[in-house]
């Protein structure tokens, strides 16, 4: 099963913390760069963060370096989104995905695939 799930959004206050998962099943997990990315309606999907299959690697983009980080643990299928000091900015559907082309780390959602449904993030001021 290809498929992605994500959950750990919610609702928290401006400050707050929240940790996104994502699971995915065995050996397609462990084999593919893993990416975040978000989207609020009407607006572009937008690139998080992503992590290389074997870990060593991860990007993050610049206006979250400070506060978010990515990790996975391929034994368990699961991948996370650590979320600090969020923001309303911070507020979309968080999504993860597969890189399905490429090498390197990349950023254009067009390298992605196998997308998850996408858990929501509301951040009140």
């Amino acid at each position: 099963q290809a498929q992605l799930v994500e959950s750990g959004g919610g609702l928290v206050q401006a400050g707050g913390s929240l940790r996104l998962s994502c699971v995915g099943s065995g050996r397609m997990f462990s084999r593919h760069t893993l990416g975040w990315f978000r989207q609020v309606p009407g607006k572009e999907r937008e690139f998080v963060a992503s992590i290389t299959w074997l870990g060593d690697r991860t990007l993050v983009a610049d206006p979250m370096k400070a506060r978010f980080t990515i990790s996975r643990d391929n034994a368990k299928g699961t991948g996370w989104l650590q979320m600090n000091n969020l923001v309303p900015e911070d507020t979309a559907v968080y999504s993860c995905a597969y890189q399905t082309s490429g090498l390197d780390l990349y950023t254009n959602p067009a390298y992605f695939g196998y997308w998850g449904q996408g858990t929501q993030v509301t951040i009140s001021s």
